[in-house]
């Protein structure tokens, strides 16, 4: 799943607008660029095993109510920074979607082990033919 195939709900979104730190002048005084997009990711209807990847990938950004805080103030317009915010949530989800591929473990085949047991031996054999140190 790419992240723009990924179809986000209005309902599950909610938006804030912050003061921003960084580049910008006077203006990040003045204006809240900054957004802090809560995502409520029971309201996103996600597949179970999705919604486990994606609060595995989110980490400490899930709150313990159920919700995804992403903040955005790399950008100086609260348009652009919104954009943003959501262009990270739809990669995250787009990420929750793709299952990991099960390990299946594997065995040493008969002959690994046959040719492992021969070089014991033959190490062995090699520090069973020094001697013992003797002192006269």
């Amino acid at each position: 799943m790419k992240p723009e195939d990924v179809v986000i709900p209005e309902e599950a979104l909610s938006e804030a607008f912050l003061a921003a730190t960084g580049p910008g002048g006077q203006n990040v005084n003045k204006v809240a660029t900054a957004v802090q997009l809560r995502v409520d990711l029971f309201r996103l209807g996600l597949h179970p095993h999705a919604y486990e990847r994606l609060k595995q990938i989110a980490g400490s950004r899930v709150t313990g109510a159920g919700e995804l805080l992403i903040t955005a103030r790399r950008f100086r317009t609260q348009e652009a920074n919104r954009q943003d915010a959501r262009r990270r949530l739809a990669e995250m989800i787009a990420a929750a979607h793709i299952v990991q591929a099960k390990r299946k473990p594997t065995r040493p085949s008969r002959a690994a082990k046959a040719q492992r047991v021969d070089k014991k031996k033959q190490r062995s054999a090699v520090k069973q033919a020094r001697g013992k140190v003797q002192f006269d």
